[in-house]
């Protein structure tokens, strides 16, 4: 007879592998970190002999569930702003908090709070995707947790990174630290594509391969974004990815929302995994992903919770009940996504999904010893039906609860038995996150009028490049520019005439910036005026670092639509001063070097300014930015106008 080290007998045995074995009563044989048996109780309790024999008294047995997508450290948001749009929820309270609050000490916390919630509830691996995610591993492998942690890559300064340059070797850092971990697989995560620029998501799928680990990255999450995506590149978003080769990489695409059959085919083709947040989803307004398109071509879909402040909850028992039911709801078919179905893809097409199915997901032999045993001897879940083979599916994904998980075990290890937790110390953890909720709410109400507050409030805000490369000489005598630029022999790409009407609101607290409103009037080659456009641009407190002719610009800068009169942004913001400025600009798009400059020239109407000569580039990148600014002084020089002096002041600052 062979030797193990825990046996589990009398139980209801859910494999959950590829043919969706069930054995009752069913027994299992764990050894080490591993499942060396798996089938009949009476065939196994024959051939193996344990150090540890557990009754399991007729409950449930099956793999742990497969949480594929969520952000562990945000337990500590959960509740903070709820029933909003995404944008008001995203840039007015999660990144400025996230901003004044994320530390190691927050992430490790928050996802030790987590960690004890996922345990209670079944959940065995999970893939998160956040900021300082080496101590995310560090909290999540101390709590005994399976996890695929994801670090974050954007093109905005991040909590962990003042540039996507300092995140991308971060992320490097990390991968190299914990690759070939037995709980934790490292990746690397650009965040959407909407955060990131194409030579991002380059990076980061070469960075992906390099390592051979995966790639997760949100995907066509809401129609905003894929409108925008389509009006900016001409073609959705997914071909948008793989056009950047982000599918070089093994690729965990979370929601995948606003896809077409098209686009899911890719998906297939390229290997990669999905995952469904259906709460999320809903609770956002995001709408419903086409799971059972993706199904049907042989996408790999796991079920996700999202983050908990966008959820609000971890529970995996919720999100498997809810996928099935969305999934016939919004398709009128109540034949679509079955209970079992909907428990593998909580199960092993989740840990597909995740790239982690090799490891995890079912009960087989040679796979990981990561399972649960469930109650179903409670009211909410009986009688018991037997005749069908899918009833014990039907009883956990429509009537089974995440409180009637009584034991969990990872890797061959009790993390929860007879519902008491063995790694960590709920109660503490409690009272610690109340401590940082307090804090969080009085850093709310301290800026809740806020100028940024209130632009986002409106809608529509995106986030502009960090970094501004700008210089501007007033000129002493009339120029031909166009004539000058011919001269030097720079490329034209795109030439501009613009007729401008800014206002510039200024306020009490100057650390908030200033607000401009701006109409531009799009003059054609008739002089007519074909087009005109008005928004709103919220402009930081800049950090000026000179290079000799020109200074770099790192500032925040915020966009929004103006679709309200000047009255009412005056009436709305309420500013302590209000300048106008108008002029007339003529616009060229110059590759200069193989990089391309804005050049401007401006001729002021009011103030009677004079005219001047400008030239501007952004980027999210620092030293990108430091590059251009030594390309913006030999461009002023290559055009060779005269000028009374150069100057490094935006314009509302010169009046």
């Amino acid at each position: 007879m062979k030797k193990t080290d825990t046996l589990f007998k009398n139980a209801i045995v859910l494999t959950m592998d590829n043919e969706l074995r069930q054995y009752t009563p069913g027994a299992v044989a764990v050894s080490g970190d591993s499942i060396v048996a798996v089938g009949a109780e009476e065939e196994i309790l024959n051939a193996y002999q344990a150090e540890k024999t557990i009754d399991c008294g007729g409950k449930i047995l099956m793999p742990g569930l497969v949480n594929a997508h969520t952000h562990v450290p945000m337990t500590l948001l959960r509740g903070l702003a709820d029933d909003l749009r995404l944008d008001v929820w995203l840039m007015g309270y999660m990144m400025p908090v996230e901003r004044e609050f994320v530390t190691p000490e927050f992430v490790r916390l928050g996802t030790q709070l987590a960690c004890a919630e996922l345990i209670r509830s079944g959940v065995t691996t999970f893939a998160d995707m956040y900021y300082f995610e080496d101590d995310i591993a560090t909290a999540t492998a101390e709590a005994g947790l399976r996890a695929l942690c994801t670090q974050s890559v954007m093109k905005f300064p991040a909590p962990d990174a003042t540039s996507y340059e300092e995140a991308l070797a971060r992320t490097r850092r990390f991968i190299e630290k914990w690759k070939n971990h037995p709980l934790i697989v490292p990746g690397v995560a650009p965040h959407a594509p909407y955060t990131c620029t194409p030579e991002i998501l380059e990076a980061c799928a070469e960075l992906a391969v390099e390592f051979d680990v995966p790639l997760h990255i949100h995907l066509a999450e809401s129609k905003f974004e894929v409108e925008n995506m389509r009006e900016a590149e001409g073609i959705p978003v997914i071909p948008y990815v793989k056009k950047q080769h982000l599918f070089n990489a093994k690729v965990l695409a979370a929601h995948c929302v606003h896809v077409d059959v098209g686009e899911i085919r890719t998906l297939a083709q390229s290997g990669a995994g999905v995952a469904h947040n259906p709460s999320s989803n809903m609770k956002l307004a995001s709408g419903v992903a086409p799971v059972q398109k993706m199904l049907d071509e042989s996408v790999k879909v796991g079920i996700g919770t999202d983050g908990p402040a966008s959820n609000n909850d971890l529970d995996m028992f919720e999100e498997i009940r809810l996928a099935a039911f969305i999934g016939k709801g919004f398709s009128g078919d109540p034949t679509a996504i079955p209970a079992a179905t909907a428990l593998k893809m909580g199960t092993r097409l989740g840990a597909e999904a995740i790239h982690l199915g090799n490891l995890t997901g079912s009960l087989q032999v040679g796979k990981r010893a990561d399972l649960i045993l469930v109650d179903i001897f409670k009211s909410h879940n009986s009688p018991h039906f037997r005749r069908d083979p899918n009833s014990a599916y039907v009883q956990l994904v429509y009537a089974a609860k995440a409180t009637d998980v009584t034991d969990v075990m990872v890797n061959g290890k009790f993390l929860m038995r007879e519902n008491q937790l063995l790694t960590l110390d709920e109660a503490d953890l409690m009272a610690k996150a109340q401590v940082y909720a307090e804090k969080i709410d009085a850093f709310l109400l301290e800026r809740e009028q806020s100028l940024f507050s209130k632009l986002v409030a409106l809608g529509g805000s995106t986030e502009e490049e960090s970094f501004e490369v700008q210089t501007k000489v007033k000129l002493a005598e009339q120029v031909d520019v166009k004539a000058a630029l011919v001269k030097a022999d720079l490329k034209i790409i795109r030439t501009r005439h613009y007729r401008e009407y800014d206002v510039y609101f200024s306020f009490d607290d100057p650390s908030q910036g200033r607000l401009r409103y701006r109409e531009d009037e799009f003059i054609n080659e008739k002089g007519n005026v074909e087009q005109v456009r008005a928004r709103l641009t919220l402009i930081g407190q800049a950090n000026k670092e000179e290079f000799t002719d020109n200074v770099l610009l790192s500032r925040s800068r915020y966009l929004a639509p103006a679709t309200n009169s000047l009255r009412f942004y005056r009436e709305y913001f309420k500013p302590k001063a209000a300048q106008e400025i108008q002029k007339e600009r003529m616009r060229w798009l110059v590759k200069f070097q193989e990089t391309e400059f804005y050049i401007n020239f401006d001729q002021f109407d009011k103030p009677d300014m004079g005219d001047f000569l400008e030239i501007k580039t952004r980027t999210w990148s620092l030293e990108d930015a430091k590059r251009k600014a030594k390309m913006a002084s030999d461009l002023l020089a290559l055009l060779n106008v005269k000028e009374q002096q150069t100057i490094t002041d935006d314009y509302i600052e010169l009046i």
